[in-house]
Order: C-alpha cells, then structure tokens, then sequence
C-alpha cells in the first residue's frame, strides 16, 4: 500500500510539473505567434499602401490614381486628396473611421472588427494625399487559433506521455528496489554471508546496494555474536555440571549422601558464570564512570592466595563490577594452573592502566596466542576456562586484553585510566 501511494505521488507530481511546462510553452509559443502574424499583417498592409502611393500622380492639377482597374483594389485601397475621396470604394461600416484617418495627416494603423486599416502620407507638391488600406485579419486569427489547438492537444498527449513514462520508471525502480530487499531478506535467513558488492556506488541502487550490504554485515555479526555467546555459556557450564553429575555419580555408587557444600559452592559457580556472561552481554560504560582498581582487585581475589603490587592509588573508568567480573576468570585460570605463585600487578601506560595477571604455570602455546579467548580453546595444558567471558566483558567495556606468550601464564589488561576531578 505505502509503496502504491509513492507511485502515485510521484506519478501525480510529474504530471503536475509537465502541465505546468506545458502551460508556459502553449503561452509563450501562441504571444510569439501572436506578434508575428500582427507584424506580417502591418508588412502586407505597407506593401499595399506603397504600390498604390506609386500610382498617385497629378492630371491639371487634380490628383488621380493610374492604372487602377481592379475592382478588388478599390474594395481594399482608397486614396484621398485634400479630404475628399479620388479613389476607391469605402464600405458604409468603415467611412467613419477611414475619414478619420484620412484628416489626420499623418501615417498610422487602426483595427476595425477583423480588418487591419493602415494610412500613409503620399507626398505630392500643393495637396494633402492619403492612402488607406485595408488587411482582412481572418486568415491570421484562424492560423493562431489552429495553432492554439494543435499546442493544446500536443501538450495534452505530452502530459499523458509524461506521466506514463513516469509511472513505467518508477513502477521498474521500486521493483528493482523490491527485488533487492528480498534477495536480502533471503540472505539474512539462509546465506548471511552473501553480499550484493556493487563497488564504489554510481547511483541510488548502487548506494542502496552498500546499504543493504551494511545491514547483512550487521546481522551476520549479531547472530556471529550470539553464536559466541552460546558457546561461551555451555563453555563456562559444562565444569560444574560435570563436577555436580561426578559427585552424584559418586554418592549413588558408595551409597552416601552428597555433601551439600560441594553441591552449593557448584550451583553458586553456575550462577556466578550465567550472571557474568548476560551482564556482560549487556553491559554499556556510562560516561563518568570510575571506580578503585585496588578495592576491585582485592573483591576479585577474595581470600585466595594471590599478591598484589598497585600503586597506593589508582582508579579506572569502569564500573566495580565490571572490573571484579573481568579480573575474577582471570585470576581463577591463574590459579588452576600455576605452580606455586599468582601476582596481580598495576602501572601508567600513558592515560591507560596496565594490569598484568601473572602466574609461574606453563603460560600460553605460541601458536594458540591469538585465539585462546575463543571459546573452547585451551592452550599451556588447560588454559581457556573463562577466557572467552573475559574477551566479552573487556568488549562491552572498551578494554583491551590480550594473553602474552612468555614461558609464565601472562594476561595483560589496559583499562581506560579515571581523569581526575575537577
């Protein structure tokens, strides 16, 4: 419906602006017209005037007309001497007006009904001579009136033109349009990776080919994204649900009860991991935001055995929880794999903070660096448990972290450093 009513507001529009045009054209065209046929008229009435002046001569002193025996003249030309008719025959309805301009001395034109009347002074020694004449107007006020109705019915067959080509143009552009916005809709449900890749765009369908690409770049990234968040999750569950299905397991073969503590300190991981992972998911930093790196390291760390080396006094522009969420797998994967030792260190990196997650494990494979944040990727015997929560977390919260592949577990965190107050 949207898409018939835009066909026809535009339809309606061009047809508006192509009578408007025409209207001007028909004006314009029939004023010219109008202007050359009065200037053709004023022509042929001077051609007349002239070739009857040319005949007026003087006979003893009287004023005659020679070689005029053509009755067709004498109804169109007359010539007057001293204020009296010498030749030519004035019809009744025009004597008045042809005397007028016959006494007025000087040359000029006059329009009676359809007929043009053009006086001219014929000068002749001792007498006061004026030649009238008369041109029908008939024949040009039948040729502006034809052309007047030949402009009109080509203007009209031009609008009906006009809007048919603009009904035809807009009616292939919105298919081409429409054919365009389903193969994408196609796309996004059953091959997100496919692209209309128009190039550099050289018209509307070109830009709206960039435009629908974005868009399926958009949403093959979302369901990309929600795929990890998936992953992530069965990731982060599949520990304690092994860990609760062996204690069960155990229980049913030896016949005992299973330790209510084991069982709670596992559904509390559970939900600890489901909480962090949507909060994360969901997370957005507020411009403002701060909080001490030192009181959040410490929330992160609870009461296991790591050393801590920060500055006295050192604050983030990130939520508390936002730092206790990413620095906690962090710290637990350190402390599943090292040896004897985890430190949590701190320092200025320009207007960034630099937190370095260390332990004396085996570290990171080389090889496996660059995607150990990757869900179900593990690397330096076991490496992996948390990790991808820890990429989703520094994503949501604009902080970069990146696992360092130094013969020791390394895992270093920049986080955007808090301005001070003003």
């Amino acid at each position: 419906m949207a898409v018939t009513r835009f066909r026809r507001r535009v339809v309606a529009l061009t047809v508006l602006v192509a009578t408007a045009v025409v209207a001007i054209l028909v004006v314009v065209s029939h004023v010219l017209l109008s202007r050359v046929t009065d200037a053709d008229a004023h022509d042929l009435a001077r051609t007349r005037a002239e070739a009857v002046a040319a005949n007026v001569t003087t006979v003893g002193g009287r004023v005659v007309l020679t070689e005029n025996d053509s009755e067709a003249l004498d109804a169109v030309a007359w010539v007057y001497a001293d204020g009296r008719l010498v030749d030519g025959n004035v019809p009744g309805s025009m004597v008045g007006r042809v005397e007028a301009l016959a006494g007025s001395g000087r040359s000029q034109t006059a329009t009676v009904g359809h007929y043009l009347l053009y006086a001219q002074q014929v000068p002749v020694d001792g007498h006061h001579v004026m030649v009238i004449v008369r041109v029908d107007l008939t024949p040009y006020e039948t040729s502006e009136q034809h052309s007047l109705t030949l402009s009109l019915i080509l203007g009209g067959l031009a609008i009906l033109l006009a809007g048919g080509v603009a009904h035809l143009v807009v009616r292939r552009a919105l298919r081409v349009v429409h054919e365009m916005a389903a193969l994408a809709d196609d796309w996004g449900h059953h091959e997100p990776g496919r692209r209309f890749d128009l190039g550099v765009p050289r018209d509307e369908f070109g830009e709206l080919g960039r435009t629908l690409d974005h868009l399926l770049e958009r949403v093959d990234n979302a369901l990309a994204d929600e795929r990890r968040l998936t992953d992530e999750i069965a990731h982060e569950l599949r520990t304690p649900l092994t860990v609760l299905r062996g204690e069960a397991q155990l229980a049913q073969l030896s016949g005992e009860p299973v330790a209510p503590e084991a069982v709670l300190s596992e559904v509390d991981r559970l939900t600890a991991a489901i909480t962090t992972i949507l909060g994360a998911a969901r997370a957005r930093t507020d411009a403002g935001t701060r909080c001490d790196l030192r009181s959040a390291a410490r929330q992160a760390i609870a009461d296991r055995a790591v050393d801590v080396a920060f500055p006295p006094k050192v604050e983030v522009a990130v939520a508390a929880e936002v730092a206790v969420a990413l620095l906690s797998p962090l710290v637990e994967n350190a402390l599943r794999h090292a040896r004897s030792r985890v430190w949590i260190t701190a320092r200025s990196h320009g207007e960034a903070i630099v937190v370095d997650v260390l332990d004396d494990g085996p570290g990171f494979d080389p090889a496996e660096v660059d995607r150990v944040f990757e869900a179900g990727v593990s690397g330096g015997g076991g490496y992996g448990l948390g990790l991808p929560v820890v990429r989703r977390i520094a994503a949501s919260a604009g902080v970069e972290v990146r696992a360092i592949a130094d013969g020791r577990g390394h895992v270093e965190v920049t986080l955007p450093a808090a301005r001070a107050v003003t």
